[in-house]
């Protein structure tokens, strides 16, 4: 099955996501598993280059359409349109897509699982972000300053594009100075409602796009029955509350047993940082009440931000579904990747193993494909780091370098990646980081304690461990990673946490590109490649 769309980037229209109004730009358009979807994209933008990222979508045999500037093509400039999309394989693949059956809990009752289609009336998206009325412009320049200057935490959280500021909805349970909104469900900031029937089951597909907060959501009364992760199915288990990180999907399952004259909240808070972000709200509607009828007792309490503990449980419980794909038993390479906080010249970088990612202005995928070897540094980043870093303390040597250079790995080759989180430049600090991998799924085998040594290999899982596109490395700890280069392209791995992605951290990873074969010229026409294209142009 395929669709052809057509899509705009438009020029900027005044938005007001939480009452605030400012400039935003956006696309849309519903699709399912099993498309395959190509989008003509236009930018109408004046000032900006533009690329989509399709998070989730794998793109093989479509490196080019993955949506990272300088890594998989050019930036779209004004009126130069660019065909763009994917094969979507996954659930999760796009917003819209669709999942005809999922295992549910038994009527009986007893915690056996089995399957059950839902009909798709009794499925909810979520799509959670943070919200700054300062422009991403403002925070840019102070990322890149020197002395660094931070904008502050985001003033809103958004529920679907929603969220209210200088109210609350829950003002009167509480003894905070907030006032309560008085909202008529029409404005632009009113809360997007939940609306079910009682005794029912409902599946919420739950997607965070932050670009700095770290989240917990909690539905007032109600347990969460976790059956997803990033699109792929895991063992289903229960939970009062949820931590998702930028970047991450999950979908839960909810029965609507509850007292059916009440509503109900459901909370979206920061976790991970200290919170100067009020709780997003909106309200689980049981039918027949109005939506505009408060719950009867106060949100959620979001755990509290530095309670790692209650975020490690969470994260140790999620297996992989019987009968999905096993990683391999032994690995061809390993790379261990040191997330650190530096100094370059006086100005703040985040660095991998001490290199502060920068890039080219010729994308990676047209410069390996054309052998463009002055386009980038040829030598390999390094593959791990001093076995005498003490990953518990500040960095002794504070200083680091940028480079460009990029990760070659073997066709077909499996590769381990073990994340090691650090001290940042002051003491007692070390800070969550979820890293997303473009073009592929890992198996995450395991999460520990201090720095990585051999004698972890041990509580490594190979058993049944998710598969995911995100994964998260908490304070003064590492995650382990394995996945199988079999993608041709140039792919970005990040963290996902914007500023820290705009301050250096990310690496990049290259594979069989020599495998592929027409790249479209417009997704390559800047740069070295932009030049020889049309040198040969000229010559035609």
């Amino acid at each position: 099955m395929g669709c052809g769309v057509p899509l705009l980037v438009p020029g900027l229209r005044r938005k007001r996501r939480d009452g605030d109004q400012r400039a935003v730009s956006r696309a849309n358009h519903p699709s399912q598993a099993g498309d395959m979807v190509v989008v003509e994209l236009t930018n109408k933008l004046h000032t900006e280059g533009v690329v989509i990222h399709w998070h989730g979508i794998r793109q093989f045999g479509t490196p080019w359409a993955d949506g990272t500037a300088s890594i998989s093509q050019c930036a779209i400039t004004l009126e130069r349109p660019l065909f763009t999309g994917g094969h979507i394989l996954l659930p999760w693949a796009l917003w819209n897509a669709k999942i005809s059956r999922i295992v549910r809990i038994s009527d009986s009752g007893r915690g056996r699982w089995e399957e059950r289609a839902i009909p798709l009336r009794r499925r909810f998206d979520l799509l959670l972000s943070d919200w700054w009325h300062q422009s991403v412009h403002h925070q840019e320049v102070g990322l890149s300053s020197k002395p660094f200057r931070w904008i502050g935490e985001p003033q809103t959280l958004l529920i679907n594009g929603r969220g209210q500021y200088n109210c609350s909805l829950a003002a009167h349970y509480s003894n905070s100075s907030s006032s309560q909104c008085r909202l008529r469900g029409s404005e632009q900031c009113a809360p997007h409602i939940l609306h079910v029937l009682p005794n029912k089951i409902y599946r919420l597909r739950i997607a965070s796009t932050t670009a700095l907060a770290s989240l917990n959501l909690a539905i007032g009364n109600h347990k969460m029955v976790v059956v997803e992760a990033d699109g792929n199915y895991v063992q289903p288990f229960a939970v009062d509350d949820l931590d998702i990180y930028s970047g991450e999907s999950y979908s839960v399952l909810i029965t609507t047993n509850q007292d059916p004259s009440n509503n109900y909240w459901l909370s979206v808070g920061v976790r991970g940082r200290e919170p100067k972000t009020p709780q997003g709200l909106t309200i689980l509607n049981y039918h027949p009440n109005s939506a505009s009828k408060l719950p009867a007792s106060s949100p959620p309490v979001t755990p509290l931000w530095s309670d790692y503990n209650h975020s490690k449980s969470f994260t140790n419980k999620i297996f992989a579904s019987m009968g999905s794909p096993k990683p391999p038993r032994n690995y061809d390479r390993r790379i261990t990747l040191l997330n650190t906080q530096n100094k370059l010249n006086g100005y703040t970088k985040w660095a991998i193993n001490n290199i502060s990612l920068t890039l080219p202005p010729t994308p990676y995928l047209g410069s390996i494909k054309h052998g463009l070897r002055n386009a980038f540094n040829q030598k390999n980043p390094p593959e791990s780091f001093s076995n005498d870093y003490d990953v518990m303390k500040p960095p002794v040597n504070p200083n680091t370098t940028t480079g460009d250079g990029v990760y070659m790995l073997g066709m077909n080759t499996t590769v381990d990646i073990i994340l090691q989180n650090a001290n940042a430049l002051s003491a007692n600090v070390s800070e969550i980081h979820p890293w997303h991998l473009h073009g592929h799924d890992f198996w995450v085998l395991g999460y520990g304690e201090g720095k990585f040594s051999t004698k972890d290999e041990k509580k490594l899982n190979l058993k049944n461990p998710p598969l995911k596109n995100t994964a998260v490395i908490f304070p003064y700890g590492w995650t382990a990673l394995r996945f199988v280069a079999d993608n041709p392209g140039a792919w970005a791995f990040h963290c996902h946490i914007e500023p820290h992605l705009h301050m250096g951290m990310g690496v990049v990873f290259a594979e069989g590109i020599q495998h592929l074969n027409r790249i479209p010229l417009e997704a390559l026409a800047c740069g070295l490649t932009g030049k020889m294209l049309m040198t040969a142009n000229n010559h035609n």
